[in-house]
């Protein structure tokens, strides 16, 4: 969201209010820290394993109390998170209207992942206007019968902020061997606790038993469901470096690094193709079918064997490899913002 609301803070007709939920507090303000962005309101909403019935109760009082202050014209809100969903609905109970960014995202499975498709379809409901990344995300809103005149495809933010941080020279901050190739894992989605996220494990020490020329580093989430399953499994190898999980900049250095990454992630779907990595998507569905579409990004799942496969095939095959890390964003072209910004005002002043 940093891009819209920097660009918008440059349009004299609009006064920009920034509203953190801090849902995910450190990744949060590192951010902000690096846009040069302060919150101006900030809900501090989160509680160590608090239940998704719980945030999003607490979300709606409290949003209550500051749409009843602030009395906005319009709301943004980006992506699939519980906050996305609590505050379209509040505002739809206070006849706010609302923008989505990131509109139109879906797998077709309620339960997959969860609760992010459960989020953005709700909320896909409630915005007024949709700014949709892609083309295939637009016409999955008009299936839904969302009006095509509600949509418009701006590209996707997240590319608009990759653009401006990625030709920096950026430190990642942890000590890795030069001569190695590195295989950067991000893995903490829900639907993947338990058994799931134990054969990603295993397959992940499996790849660095085989390669001796791999180095594996894995900022591990917080969560206890992974950190604890990823301390007990991957723990004690000399080549996966396990470490407190990477503010944007070290990660957009991690990505700039690696050779290629495993990733549950959605944003990373997005951003790794922008800078040329392969991506192995350990999900067996993905809401962001457009880089598998051009083929640089592959579904895996969280499965053993078809992870090690895939691994070793961009490992050991250098062609296949090339074809997979050509440098192709279907997701955008760095002028996201802008596009919003240009809707906005025209809807709005006329």
């Amino acid at each position: 969201m940093a891009p819209v609301i920097l660009t918008l803070r440059k349009e004299g007709w609009a006064k920009v209010r920034v509203l953190a939920t801090a849902q995910h507090r450190h990744m949060l303000d590192q951010v902000l820290a690096i846009f040069g962005i302060e919150p101006d309101i900030d809900l501090d909403i989160m509680r160590p394993n608090q239940a998704l019935t719980t945030l999003t109760a607490r979300l709606l009082l409290d949003l209550d109390d500051v749409l009843q202050a602030e009395r906005p014209d319009v709301a943004l809100v980006q992506g699939d998170t519980t906050t996305v969903l609590s505050v379209a609905l509040a505002c739809f109970y206070h006849r706010i209207p609302v923008g989505h960014v990131e509109a139109g995202l879906r797998t077709g499975d309620l339960r997959n992942p969860f609760p992010e498709e459960m989020n953005r379809v709700v909320t896909g409901r409630l915005a007024r206007w949709h700014f949709a990344p892609t083309q295939s995300a637009r016409e999955n809103l008009v299936r839904e019968g969302i009006p095509a005149e509600t949509i418009v495809v701006t590209g996707n933010t997240v590319i608009d902020a990759l653009m401006t941080v990625a030709p920096r020279d950026l430190d990642l901050g942890v000590a890795l061997d030069a001569s190695k190739r590195l295989i950067l894992v991000t893995a903490h989605r829900r639907e993947n606790f338990g058994e799931p996220f134990r054969q990603i494990c295993l397959a992940i020490r499996a790849l660095a038993d085989r390669y001796t020329d791999l180095e594996i580093l894995y900022p591990v989430h917080p969560n206890p469901n992974v950190a604890e399953v990823a301390k007990v499994l991957l723990s004690g190898h000399p080549r996966i470096h396990l470490c407190e999980p990477l503010d944007y900049l070290p990660f957009v250095a991690a990505m700039k690094r690696a050779y290629l990454i495993l990733s549950d992630s959605g944003g990373v779907q997005e951003e790794a193709p922008a800078l040329g990595k392969p991506v192995l998507v350990l999900r067996r569905e993905t809401e962001r079918p457009e880089a598998v579409s051009v083929g640089v990004v592959k579904l895996v799942g969280p499965d053993y064997d078809a992870i090690l496969a895939e691994s070793a095939r961009l490992l050991d095959d250098p062609h296949h490899y090339a074809s997979m890390a050509r440098g192709v964003s279907p997701y955008g072209d760095g002028h996201a913002a802008e596009r919003i910004a240009a809707i906005l005002r025209e809807s709005l002043m006329g």
